[in-house]
């Protein structure tokens, strides 16, 4: 008879593709270890980290030697460090750290099990090898009541933005053939799942160089007609890579949610050639006139960097200008930091840090005053939710989203939890939204793959 198994506690820094990254090592381990979110009983200890930033690196850097404490603590415990970091330091942390026993690149979660028994026969291993292919991915089981998925369907970039250190640290572009994904979505739906999620660092480029060509938006159409599914989203794109074929699917494909995360970066086209991105200001400004054309109620956000070395006031205007127009739902705005490796980081015509932090704080309020005002347009209209869970404002609440991928909060019962519920919202708050469950509403959509079938309907 087996005994119980170990404990394995992930800690994630970064974005989307760092959670599903996550979950992706604990299928991997799963035979061996259950999750737990108590750190202090964990027999095994994962840092899953980021690089894109310096400030997300030096948080791992104190997470690190703050557990110096616990593994004194429970010294058979293994400590273990992936993801970007990872990868961009490989030997030279594990030298730095001598409480740490493993570490593994981006691409290494496959081979996580043998690291970890070699790492609890007293080795401390390193395994930051890239992958010439999309790294193999186990059939994942679906815990049951999951309401929304990840789902990466390529790693890598291919851009080689001059500020950016994915292509070092993921490698270049490797796209999963569609075949597999299509799948797993569909295994999804079957356990009752909503909403799904592709990822990858630039999905726009999604295909190329597979066996059998194909085209970004011909995978959502394949996802699209699964049986069951309520909800489409991605992340990230490229606005280079944004084609005609992908805005014209926001008015075509009706699991696809008017929500889309479009980074600008910048609005000069001056720090956008320095930046590598291969657009101007105003091609940027006409593709998302074409998305609000093609759907009239698509919610934009985007990510904007400040300081870029060689940026001028009259540049920063150029962006505060640029954000006037796009009218962004929401956005993600940071202060410029050389990241290893990068072209960026050799540039000699750094903006002073607080040169850097006053732009950011007047970027910032424009924003905030930008997501309150959109958030006020939807105070008393009926929305969508797809409830996820229990309110973080209040345990007596629940908490949602609607298609748009704004925050609701509202009173109802916890069995509304994974379900799509008709919400009017009633407040309007900078962040998140406070409605009412709508009397006498209810949602349909297709639950089959058929041309015929009538698509989402809401009736009150």
């Amino acid at each position: 008879m087996l005994g119980p198994k170990k404990k394995v506690y992930i800690k994630t820094f970064g974005c989307q593709m760092n959670v599903a990254d996550s979950e992706q090592m604990a299928q991997v381990l799963a035979d061996a270890y259950a999750p737990t979110d108590r750190p202090e009983e964990a027999d095994l200890y994962l840092i899953n980290t980021c690089a894109i930033r310096r400030k997300a690196e030096s948080k791992v850097r104190s997470l690190l030697g703050s557990l110096q404490v616990l593994k004194q603590r429970r010294p058979h415990m293994l400590l273990g460090v992936g993801g970007c970091v990872a990868q961009q330091e490989g030997e030279r942390l594990l030298a730095a750290v001598p409480h740490l026993d493993l570490v593994f690149g981006a691409h290494g979660i496959c081979r996580l099990p043998e690291m970890v028994r070699r790492a609890a026969q007293g080795r401390r291993v390193v395994d930051i090898e890239l992958a010439r292919e999309f790294p193999p991915q186990p059939r994942r089981r679906w815990a049951p009541g999951a309401v929304k998925a990840l789902v990466t369907i390529m790693q890598g970039c291919n851009n080689f933005c001059s500020f950016c250190v994915v292509p070092y640290v993921r490698g270049r572009e490797y796209s999963r053939p569609p075949r597999e994904i299509v799948t797993e979505v569909a295994d999804f739906l079957a356990a009752g799942g909503k909403e799904v999620t592709l990822l990858g660092q630039n999905v726009n480029s999604y295909g190329r160089g597979l066996p059998e060509p194909i085209t970004f938006t011909e995978l959502l159409r394949q996802i699209d007609a699964l049986p069951g599914l309520a909800r489409l989203r991605f992340a990230t794109s490229h606005p280079r890579d944004l084609s005609a074929e992908l805005i014209a699917a926001f008015g075509e494909l009706p699991s696809l949610c008017e929500h889309l995360h479009l980074p600008v970066q910048s609005g000069a086209d001056r720090i956008l050639q320095a930046m590598n991105r291969g657009y101007t200001r105003e091609d940027y400004l006409q593709k998302v006139a074409e998305l609000r054309r093609v759907c009239p109620g698509l919610s934009l956000s985007t990510d904007i960097i400040v300081g870029f070395p060689g940026e001028t006031e009259e540049d920063f205007q150029g962006t505060m200008d640029l954000v006037r127009q796009a009218a962004f739902d929401q956005a993600f705005s940071f202060k410029y930091s050389p990241r290893p490796q990068t072209r960026a980081a050799l540039l000699p015509e750094r903006v002073p840090a607080e040169v850097q932090a006053e732009r950011l704080a007047r970027l910032q309020n424009l924003l905030n005053e930008l997501t309150f005002k959109a958030h006020r347009r939807l105070v008393g209209r009926d929305h969508e939710v797809l409830v996820e869970g229990i309110s973080k404002r209040s345990p007596e609440e629940l908490c949602g989203r609607l298609r748009t991928n704004q925050v609701v909060n509202f009173s109802g019962p916890r069995e509304l939890v994974g379900q799509l519920v008709m919400v009017r919202i009633a407040e309007a708050h900078p962040h998140s939204l406070k409605g009412i469950q709508a009397e006498g509403c209810s949602i349909t959509w297709p639950l089959a793959a058929d041309p015929q079938a009538p698509q989402r309907r809401v009736s009150c």
